[in-house]
């Protein structure tokens, strides 16, 4: 035991020597980042390509199949998305837990195809954690600086109609993620040991075989599994604790902060508690997300209502606005065409629907019904977009800080200006802003280092080595990112997530129908033990 914590501590002493090197030393924290984007700009430029409609509307060529995928799977599955809310609402309560306990187990699942580890689903209730703590799992990985920066963004650049369009994409989004995390469960594989590995890597790898693609299933799961990794080390960890960092120093005074020129230290902090959860896997990830998820959506929720409510007289204009700007925008660039790309690409960058990843985590819970998690997964998008978002809006609205003749340019200002609209309202609130974002941040890093893993694991084997190895990794880039303004590493980083989203929507179209079997199948257990 001591030898295994000597490796990483011995690992840790130089890098952070490097981590407090590059902080202090600007021009060669500025050199390598400057290297890398040379080395990477053409892999960020191709993901992020965006396509000219005209000379003030360019709309990322990524945001298109992940749109028209969810409008596809929204006609596909008969509005799965709006029919099926109160039904997955219940399985979350435990309304339905009993139909896998006492319904048969042969008529459960189907064996895996293609010779891997036998899926247990089939003959006994198998998985690591339960329907709620799955989806907090995945919902920590989703709800974070995205929902309280990215939508600063969109209203100040697309106005208070972007906020409906926003709303649009995150209803649309349910089909998606209900069609993936079906996916995740049906597919997974679970070892020896009860621990589950499951995601876009195993239904593409397994899935498309089984409809005789299987070189072509084989190549999209490595695909995957190589940009869900890089992913985790930068926009699941890197992005994720230097913004947490840059707003900790800005609410500690700045450049007169004790923590200033000292990001390595609270990196260091954070990689140590990161550390500690992530060791334990998805159950100690899931005990912990299943408790600071709820905490933080609710106390930022309940903050975002005492603001509307304390201008209730305003409620009404600022709802008018929001419907009005979303069809005749007045001074918005690009008009209704420029308000809808807004609200559709904060939405995508928010809720992370048909990308791939939330299927990972729900891969682990405890059914027999791969449905029956897909419908858990829907709720995700309605709660990190329609309401998290929605709210995160009003407050903007309502408070005046909208302004789209001067939005902010990074996520890291518009922080700053969500933090001036609470607080034009409630004088603390920005320290308990901070707190929040610093549990965003780190329950998202948590969560992204699972999905990492199993990128990893599917990679380089399932051994305590590999996965020491990754988690060793995962928690140096945690320091690193809190040290250092790798710009270009996290913007490759962001693009290897949405990429991610390529090999993951060929296999969601080519598997639906799978996914109507699963849903008949597990609906008909419903209505058989009623």
């Amino acid at each position: 035991m001591k030898k295994k914590l000597f490796f990483p501590l011995l690992l840790l002493f130089p890098i952070l020597s490097f981590a407090q090197d590059a902080q202090e030393s600007v021009g060669l924290d500025q050199k390598i980042d400057e290297l890398f984007g040379a080395a990477t700009g053409w892999f960020v430029s191709f993901i992020f390509y965006e396509i000219p409609f005209s000379e003030d509307i360019k709309v990322y060529w990524v945001l298109f199949p992940l749109i028209l995928g969810a409008i596809y799977f929204t006609f596909y599955f008969k509005g799965i998305n709006f029919t099926g809310f109160f039904t997955s609402i219940n399985i979350v309560r435990g309304k339905y837990d009993d139909i896998d306990d006492h319904t048969s187990m042969v008529a459960a699942g189907d064996s895996t195809p293609g010779g891997d580890i036998s899926e247990t689903i089939a003959v006994e209730k198998e998985g690591e954690v339960s329907h709620f703590q799955a989806l907090t799992a995945a919902l920590s990985a989703t709800v974070g600086l995205g929902n309280i920066a990215g939508v600063a963004i969109a209203v100040s650049i697309g106005g208070a109609g972007a906020t409906f369009w926003m709303i649009i994409a995150g209803f649309l989004g349910m089909a998606s993620k209900f069609v993936e995390c079906t996916l995740g469960v049906k597919y997974r594989d679970v070892d020896e040991n009860g621990v589950v590995f499951g995601g876009p890597m195993y239904y593409l790898k397994k899935g498309l075989k089984a409809a005789g693609m299987e070189g072509f299933g084989k190549v999209l799961a490595v695909i995957f599994a190589i940009f869900v990794i890089g992913g985790s080390f930068g926009g699941g960890n890197m992005f994720q604790v230097n913004q947490a960092f840059q707003l900790v120093e800005n609410i500690t005074g700045g450049e007169t902060s004790f923590l200033h020129g000292k990001g390595w230290l609270f990196g260091l902090v954070m990689a140590i508690g990161v550390g500690v959860v992530i060791i334990g896997g998805i159950k100690s990830i899931a005990k912990v997300t299943d408790k600071i998820v709820p905490f933080m959506v609710l106390i930022y929720v309940v903050a975002s209502l005492f603001v509307i409510f304390t201008n209730f007289n305003l409620i009404g204009s600022a709802f008018g606005q929001i419907i009005g700007g979303a069809f005749s925008p007045e001074g918005v660039a690009g008009g209704v065409i420029g308000v809808l790309v807004q609200g559709f690409r904060r939405a995508a960058f928010s809720n992370e629907a048909g990308i791939g990843s939330a299927s990972i985590a729900h891969s682990a819970v405890k059914t027999k019904y791969a449905a029956s998690e897909g419908m858990v997964a829907l709720l995700e998008p309605f709660i990190d977009t329609v309401v998290v978002c929605t709210m995160t809006a009003l407050v903007l609205i309502i408070t005046g800080f909208v302004d789209p003749l001067n939005p902010p340019s990074s996520d890291a200002q518009a922080i700053l200006l969500t933090s001036s609209a609470f607080e034009s309202s409630i004088s603390w609130f920005p320290y308990v802003l901070t707190l929040a974002v610093v549990l965003f941040a780190f329950s998202t890093m948590i969560s992204w280092s699972y999905y990492g893993y199993q990128g990893w694991s599917f990679l380089f084997g399932r051994t305590r080595t590999a996965e020491i190895t990754y988690k060793v990794i995962f928690c140096i880039f945690v320091i690193v990112g809190a040290a250092a303004s790798l710009g270009s590493v996290i913007g490759f980083s962001d693009a290897m997530i949405f990429a991610m989203m390529v090999p993951n929507m060929i296999g969601l179209v080519i598997l639906a129908p799978k996914v109507k079997e699963e849903l008949a199948k597990y609906m008909s257990a419903i209505r058989a033990n009623r």
